[in-house]
């Protein structure tokens, strides 16, 4: 079993850029595809779309400076909320790669992130309301019909003295009509910096009984190296939606390099429960327009848009 969820691990990573010919590892050092068009212009800037040689992995709509919206693979759709100039709820409806084999499940999700703030102005917590569909097997196939509910509650702390993320706990139960609700999974994750850049990420999954966390029952961890000194294309969307981007599913984590201003050029991701980890390792080399924006990475183009 540890050994199958190492695997399901090693195919979410691969599937962060959507097909293995598009990662430039250490062994076959194959060029990544530079379909940028945008490298001339200057001036203020706007991340517009993520893309390979062959799909549209995200593309942000925006209202003036804020982002209010995000277009996804296979018609998903994120929509953004705000009080003020603070994100406060994001829905989404769409296809999640929730099972970790690399590709996106046929039956769909939705859900609403509802975001507090604490006093400092800093996001606190993110309360999660989301259902799930399940499509009748045809031929033809039926419409998908809700099989499931579940409410999730993360608590965001930060470092006293670096005021940056230092970890994320996660309580989550089934939302079952005329049961009484309880927690009954729970998370945890760590973060580690090299520094302003995330360099590890730690999360251990387990169950929990009457508010009390189990042993945990997995166990994963990943790291980033090599960071370069120039300017990711996530330091232009918000905290807030990177954050929920993450927690979209529970191997997200892997995407963690997301909140660095620097992108790092080797990623490895290791599963903890296994007697002796033995890590997989991606690596990269970036190209960047003249403003030293990071063009492309692990086979994704990044396009971005004046403002």
């Amino acid at each position: 079993m540890k050994q199958l969820l190492y695997f399901i691990v090693l195919l979410a990573g691969l599937s962060s850029v959507h097909s293995c010919k598009q990662l430039l590892d250490e062994e076959d050092g194959n060029s990544l595809l530079d379909i940028n068009d945008n490298s001339g212009f200057t001036g203020p800037r706007a991340l517009y779309r993520e893309i390979t040689d062959s799909d549209t992995l995200a593309e942000y709509h925006y209202n003036g400076l804020l982002l209010t919206k995000v277009l996804l693979d296979s018609g998903s759709v994120a929509n953004i909320s705000y009080s003020g100039d603070k994100i406060s709820k994001v829905d989404f409806n769409g296809f999640l790669d929730l099972d970790g084999n690399g590709k996106l499940d046929k039956d769909s999700v939705t859900y609403t992130q509802l975001f507090t703030y604490g006093p400092t102005g800093r996001l606190e917590t993110i309360s999660e309301n989301r259902s799930f569909f399940k499509r009748a097997v045809g031929p033809p196939p039926g419409p998908q019909t809700l099989y499931k509910k579940t409410k999730s509650l993360f608590n965001l702390k930060y470092s006293a003295s670096t005021a940056k993320l230092d970890s994320i706990i996660m309580r989550n139960g089934p939302d079952v009509s005329g049961v009484p609700f309880a927690y009954t999974d729970y998370s945890k994750t760590k973060y580690e910096y090299q520094g302003d850049n995330v360099s590890h990420v730690e999360r251990h999954y387990g169950a929990m009984a009457n508010g009390i966390f189990g042993t945990p029952t997995t166990k994963l961890s990943y790291e980033y190296m090599i960071y370069d000194t120039k300017i990711s294309p996530f330091t232009l969307l918000p905290f807030g939606y990177k954050v929920s981007r993450l927690l979209s599913t529970d191997i997200n984590d892997r995407q963690s390099f997301i909140l660095s201003p620097n992108s790092p050029k080797r990623i490895s991701i290791s599963d903890l429960m296994l007697p002796i980890p033995s890590p997989i390792i991606f690596s990269t080399d970036y190209s960047y327009d003249a403003q030293t924006y990071m063009k492309v990475g692990y086979g994704v183009n990044y396009i971005y848009k004046p403002l």
